[in-house]
């Protein structure tokens, strides 16, 4: 009996994504890489960096390394948390600081990145540090990935990658893919490049901010020949959603509209993508797409794709605001990396209870759509 082709998609968030690397971590001590066929991970910015760990180490358990998958992801946000005294100070000073600002307690003086004042700045703070893993990205990428070494671990079964940027100049926006040997530090770091926090990021001529301004994260690519390549497509996308979706209230203070507003823009894309799944779903299931305009889109796909998520609990989302996407205390990762190996566990265990029969006729799923959100009429 052949597996179930699925991909799991990352998004971005800052230091909260610790609840990807912790789901992460508890999805391949559980052996969902055995028990399913992972054909892609994507990811954007903080989820694109730890989907890019977990990318190589699946291709390293291919060719028989015996580190454990979610050994490997755990240490790269081990490393990028503060651990000396000073590190915590710093990053726990800062973090007020900026939750001051949002409250309008400090005014706010705004700043470039690549300005020579910020610059000497963060290289003072690296010199004092002088841990090159906590204070610089890149040293951190080069660390746990090995960047040149990862086209010879790709095999012909290996699973894709697909990372998002947004071109600061064109206005548009790029998935790198591992099929066309795009994954590189820099296609990384283009996708992790808040504009506040870091300059611009030059792949090919081009240059490229965060990938919350792209595909957060790439859904629609891993159905898409273009981004597969020979590949095959998945049969299920799982999302690991990092941006609350829900909220309770409606917020008034500055700091709440601050709150809400990075939710809803780090969630606008995702919608976009998934109602554009719903839709394929509709006209596959009525049978209104023919071979010839599938393969004019790229995606191969004769079956509904379902869509699953992996959220926060309530309790964690509830105790985070935006400042906590900046944060590396080491107990807010720990936090947040328990609740997605929790969280996963869950989700595997509801996931058992909802296997339908073999044979059965396959049904759309996209689970947070019902007949109030959908565009399109049923």
């Amino acid at each position: 009996m052949s597996r179930k082709r699925i991909a799991i998609a990352c998004q971005g968030g800052g230091s909260q994504c610790a609840f990807v690397a912790g789901a992460l971590d508890a999805l391949f001590a559980e052996g969902v890489q055995d028990r399913f066929e992972i054909v892609g991970l994507s990811g954007t910015s903080g989820g694109a960096i730890t989907a890019a760990v977990a990318w190589q180490a699946m291709l390293k358990r291919a060719h028989g390394h015996p580190t454990p998958i979610g050994e490997q992801i755990t240490a790269l946000w081990e490393d990028l948390s503060a651990q000396t005294p000073l590190e915590i100070i710093l990053d726990k000073v800062g973090i007020e600081m900026v939750r001051l600002i949002e409250r309008g307690a400090v005014p706010s003086v705004a700043t470039s990145p690549a300005s020579l004042p910020v610059q000497l700045w963060t290289r003072t703070m690296a010199a004092m540090i002088a841990r090159p893993a906590f204070t610089d990205l890149r040293a951190l990428l080069l660390k746990h990935i090995d960047f040149e070494a990862l086209p010879g671990l790709v095999l012909p079964d290996s699973p894709v990658l697909e990372v998002s940027a947004g071109d600061v100049q064109q206005g548009n926006f790029r998935v790198f893919t591992s099929a066309r040997n795009e994954i590189t530090v820099e296609a990384l770091l283009a996708s992790a490049a808040i504009p506040t926090l870091f300059p611009a990021v030059w792949v090919d001529g081009h240059a490229y901010w965060d990938g919350i301004f792209a595909s957060n994260p790439p859904i629609m690519s891993l159905l898409q020949k273009t981004y597969m390549g020979n590949f095959r497509r998945p049969q299920e996308i799982w999302i690991l959603q990092v941006n609350r979706a829900e909220h309770d209230t409606v917020p008034e203070t500055p700091s709440e509209i601050s709150d809400r507003r990075n939710h809803l823009a780090g969630n606008l894309s995702l919608q976009h993508e998934l109602q554009m799944i719903d839709m394929w779903n509709i006209l596959l299931q009525e049978g209104a797409l023919t071979d010839h305009f599938r393969a004019r889109f790229g995606i191969d796909a004769t079956e509904p794709i379902a869509v699953r998520f992996i959220r926060m609990s309530k309790d964690v989302q509830a105790g985070l605001d935006y400042p906590s996407k900046l944060s590396r205390q080491p107990a807010h990762i720990e936090r947040l990396i328990a609740d997605g190996s929790t969280q996963a566990r869950l989700f595997l265990a509801k996931l058992e209870t909802a296997v339908a029969p073999e044979g059965a006729k396959a049904e759309a799923v996209v689970e947070h759509l019902d007949e109030r959100s959908s565009m399109w009429p049923t």
